[in-house]
C-alpha cells in the first residue's frame, strides 16, 4: 500500500465530504453521521480536527474562511485542494482494488485458542456467535428501514458488505464450534489431552519433552523439526 501523507482512514471520508462544497469540522462531522460512516470509519470530533489540521498541513485542504455566529466559537471552513482531489482519487482506487492484509481480532484468538480447554474454547465461540447474529438483526435493520425509505443500495453497500461478512463468519464459527465439540478437528484430541494432563499436575515443558508418550502418535505434531529432513 502507498504510504500516505496523512494515513487515518478519517482523512478520506473528510476529503469526501470537501468534494461536495467547502465544509466546517463541525458540519463535516454532521454529514458523515448522518450517513452513517461512523459505522465503517472510526469517527470522533477529536479525531476529525487533528485530521483536518493533517490535511491542511500538506496542503490537501485549504482554510476557505472563518466564521462566528453570535457567541458560538468561530468555525473554520476548508475547501479541498487540487492536490487533495487527487490524493482522495487514488487513495480510494487504492482501497478498492488492492486487498490488504489485516490483522483481525478473531484471527490472533484463533491463532493462540490451544492455550484454552477445548470445551472452553467451543463455549466462547458459542457465546460469540449469539453477539454475531444479534450484529445480523441490528444491521438488517437498519437497511430494511433504509430500503423502505426509497434508499438505493449504492448508498448502503458497506452495511451490505458488513452483514454479509457477518455471516461468513457465523457459519466459520459454528462450523469450528461443532467440530471442536466432535473431535472433528484435527489435532483436537491431543489438545484436550495435553489440557487434562496439565490439570493433573503435569507441565507443559514435560508434555513437549517427550510427546509421543504422553499423547500418543498425534504427539509427533510437537516434535521439532528433523534437521536430516
Amino acid at each position: 500500500m502507498t504510504r500516505r501523507r496523512v494515513s487515518n482512514p478519517l482523512a478520506l471520508a473528510v476529503l469526501s465530504c470537501l468534494i461536495e462544497r467547502p465544509m466546517h469540522p463541525y458540519e463535516i462531522s454532521t454529514t458523515l453521521r448522518e450517513r452513517g460512516k461512523e459505522h465503517s470509519i472510526k469517527l470522533n470530533y477529536g479525531s476529525l480536527y487533528s485530521v483536518v489540521e493533517s490535511l491542511q498541513k500538506h496542503a490537501l485542504i485549504t482554510a476557505r474562511e472563518t466564521t462566528r455566529a453570535g457567541r458560538r466559537p468561530e468555525r473554520t471552513v476548508y475547501a479541498i485542494t487540487d492536490a487533495g482531489r487527487a490524493e482522495f482519487e487514488d487513495w480510494l482506487a487504492e482501497l478498492l482494488s488492492t486487498p490488504v492484509r489485516e490483522y483481525t481480532a478473531l484471527e490472533a484468538g484463533l491463532s493462540l485458542m490451544g492455550g484454552l480447554a477445548p470445551a472452553s474454547v467451543a463455549d466462547l465461540l458459542d457465546t460469540r456467535i449469539e453477539k454475531l447474529r444479534a450484529e445480523q438483526g441490528t444491521v438488517d435493520a437498519l437497511l430494511a428501514g433504509a430500503r423502505e425509505q426509497g434508499v438505493p443500495d449504492l448508498f448502503l453497500i458497506e452495511s451490505v458488505f458488513r452483514v454479509r461478512m457477518l455471516r461468513a463468519e457465523e457459519e466459520f464459527v459454528t462450523q469450528l464450534s461443532r467440530d471442536i465439540r466432535n473431535s472433528a478437528l484435527p489435532g483436537t484430541k491431543a489438545w484436550g489431552r495435553v489440557h487434562e494432563l496439565i490439570a493433573a499436575g503435569t507441565s507443559f515443558e514435560e508434555i513437549s519433552a517427550d510427546p509421543v508418550r504422553y499423547l500418543g502418535e498425534e504427539g509427533r505434531a510437537l516434535l521439532p523439526p528433523d534437521p536430516a529432513n
